[in-house]
């Protein structure tokens, strides 16, 4: 249910925003899809694109624009960890953890098909839409 709501609150904002068609991936805290969806006109790599920031959010506890930010400087670094997760890490924004009541991470949201500026907005605005909270930073 909350997995539905965080997509059609994604697109929501998309399309107020006048986005570029978008698909979203919600992951589970453990890394699985609970739920993903492409809006007609969405190149089909945007899933896995979306997957894999969703998956670099959920397996390094901040948004995928963070960890990529971070390690700007450290290439070995991003190629292992990419290495690692089989091609399932996209370290740039549009990935955001979701949250539960005691901050704790629950699970993550990818959004490809903008810019990913966008695509993280977007992301953020579909957990806002169940009712949840997000994550970009760690405390």
């Amino acid at each position: 249910m909350q997995a539905r709501q965080i997509i059609d609150g994604a697109f929501v904002k998309a399309r107020a925003m006048r986005m570029e068609p978008l698909t979203v991936v919600v992951l589970d805290g453990g890394g699985n899809v609970v739920a993903a969806e492409r809006e007609d006109g969405c190149a089909p790599l945007r899933y896995a694109v979306a997957k894999g920031k969703a998956f670099a959010a959920i397996g390094n506890g901040a948004s995928s624009g963070v960890v990529g930010q971070r390690n700007a400087e450290r290439p070995a670094f991003l190629a292992s960890v990419a290495a690692a997760s089989e091609g399932q890490f996209i370290p740039v924004p549009g990935g955001v953890l979701i949250l539960d009541d005691q901050q704790c991470v629950i699970g993550a949201v990818g959004a490809s098909g903008a810019s990913s500026g966008e695509d993280e907005a977007a992301a953020v605005a579909g957990i806002e839409a169940a009712g949840l909270a997000y994550g970009i930073e760690p405390d």
